[in-house]
């Protein structure tokens, strides 16, 4: 893509550095810079209700108390853990070591350093003009080097195992993004709280074999057992079709 950028361009390196840049900002950064502000604030009321939670305790929600099967053990567990003040907390403390309220502080503080991640990208965004416009020039002084060091296997060591290593990486990531993405928009078509928080997580677990379908589901059925089966439905079957065509079509084209 960079390649036919600089020949549309006439072969000016700054200019189609500059055009590179612009377009990774306006098409990646941008949009999850925005997706984590949404993703934080969603956070951040899921921990204040974590500690209202803590203070006063709460009890099973109906959509839980009442699911086939499992609904009565989930009651009780629920009475057991969240059901009376300081419950939360002491499961925190038993799993993490923390509290409630060094958490809450932390993403606090993870919402308040926007500075610092503002410069850090600032410098990233630098680092990578310069490797646009000058990366040919530099890798073929690291391929000069590598001849002297490796005469016999430098080719394969320098274009095959990164192109295999970069399309493998490359390819997962896309269609993790991919995924968090149709699925938070299918979540919030399905009105499900929280759905960029959740979207983003399902992109992560897209990274894991059997995660995309494994967060979907857990989602879908939290839609059936909360009074909407189907919004869940549709949720579960939206995500079936969309892995389906990531796995037939996409998958083998991106990663191999």
């Amino acid at each position: 893509l960079y390649r036919r950028l600089l020949v549309a361009v006439s072969g000016n390196r700054t200019i189609a550095a500059t055009f590179a840049i612009l377009f990774i900002l306006a098409f990646l950064v941008i949009p999850i810079a925005l997706a984590g502000t949404y993703a934080i604030n969603e956070v951040r009321e899921w921990v204040a209700w974590a500690i209202e939670t803590n203070r006063h305790g709460a009890v099973t929600p109906h959509w839980i108390a009442t699911m086939p099967v499992v609904g009565e053990w989930l009651n009780e567990q629920w009475t057991t853990n969240f059901g009376h003040p300081g419950g939360i907390g002491e499961l925190i403390q038993l799993v993490s070591g923390a509290n409630i309220g060094s958490i809450y502080r932390g993403v606090l503080a993870a919402g308040g350093s926007a500075f610092g991640l503002l410069l850090t990208l600032l410098f990233m965004m630098i680092a990578l003009f310069f490797a646009y416009r000058d990366g040919e020039h530099f890798a073929g002084q690291v391929d000069r080097l590598g001849e002297r060091i490796l005469p016999a296997r430098w080719e394969r060591i320098s274009r095959v195992v990164p192109a295999t290593i970069s399309s493998t990486v490359t390819g997962m990531t896309v269609i993790a993004i991919g995924e968090g993405l149709v699925l938070g928009i299918a979540y919030w078509l399905a009105g499900v709280p929280s759905p960029v928080t959740l979207g983003a997580l399902t992109g992560v677990m897209a990274l894991i074999p059997g995660g995309a379908p494994l967060s979907f589901t857990l989602v879908s059925i939290y839609l059936a057992a909360s009074g909407s089966p189907m919004a869940g439905l549709a949720l579960f079957l939206w995500g079936s079709v969309e892995l389906f065509i990531v796995d037939k079509t996409l998958r083998p084209k991106l990663v191999g």
